[in-house]
């Protein structure tokens, strides 16, 4: 169940009593070799997927190869997710605590910013103002969740042609760890793959993006200026502020055809 009903009183030039719908919203703990990493707010919807992702991109794995057993347990009021790994997870891990601008009392562990804006994505997929356009016209349609609560972001994974997965939660990391669990897990290539989301595009969002390759994120809204600096140092393509007929491009890195 993704979202439930209620009564509540709206205010139009008076009040009035008004069904509306509220989207779930469900802890979703982490436990990885015993211990426990983290709890996140989610709609329940792909635990398995947004555990990995989470624990991908904030570099606790590296290859799918490591994770020798996961589980999924729902304990009633919340969701329960115990992951096992071959190698030593917390080995030489600096706990780290910053407030984010999504998340609140953030917990980074051994985030370092200054060695991953090294790196470099190198993906060349190719893509046109008008893909950008019809594939973000594409993720608002199908954002029935959101259409039906208004409590929720989208993301999804692309070819500059078609939408291949499409994820959606109350928080947009949630979304966008979801698409790189999923792409970890299954090793689906991202060299050649775009991401198109809602939400703004913080440095969390855009650190979750470089950790998985993909060359390309592209946001119906804005990005801070951690994040115009982070993609233009690794070379990720990004773009915000989609609109019906427009957007802003913060950095192309030759993968706009005509820009």
């Amino acid at each position: 169940m993704d979202s439930f009903n209620y009564e509540i009183h709206e205010y139009k030039a008076g009040f009035a009593r008004t069904p509306i719908k509220s989207i779930r919203e469900v802890p979703l703990t982490i436990h990885l070799n015993g211990k426990e990493v983290v709890t996140l707010l989610c709609t329940a919807k792909h635990p398995e997927y947004l555990a990995i992702g989470f624990l991908k991109s904030d570099a606790f794995l590296s290859s799918p190869d490591q994770i020798t057993d996961m589980t999924v347990r729902d304990l009633g009021d919340r969701l329960l997710a115990e992951v096992e790994t071959c190698h030593d997870p917390w080995k030489n891990r600096v706990l780290e605590r910053s407030i984010t601008s999504g998340c609140g009392k953030g917990t980074n562990f051994g985030r370092n910013t200054a060695t991953i804006s090294k790196r470099r994505v190198n993906g060349n997929v190719k893509v046109t103002p008008e893909q950008i356009l019809s594939l973000a016209k594409q993720l608002h349609e199908r954002s029935t969740l959101y259409n039906a609560t208004r409590g929720c972001h989208n993301s999804s994974l692309c070819t500059p042609d078609e939408m291949l997965l499409f994820r959606e939660d109350i928080g947009r990391h949630n979304a966008i760890d979801m698409i790189c669990g999923q792409c970890f897990l299954d090793d689906v290539s991202v060299d050649d793959k775009l991401i198109v989301s809602t939400g703004r595009i913080a440095s969390e969002i855009l650190l979750k993006v470089i950790r998985i390759g993909v060359p390309i994120l592209a946001s119906t809204a804005v990005a801070t200026s951690f994040s115009v600096e982070l993609a233009r140092k690794t070379g990720i393509t990004l773009i915000g502020n989609i609109k019906d007929d427009s957007f802003w491009v913060y950095n192309d890195n030759k993968r706009i055809i005509g820009f």
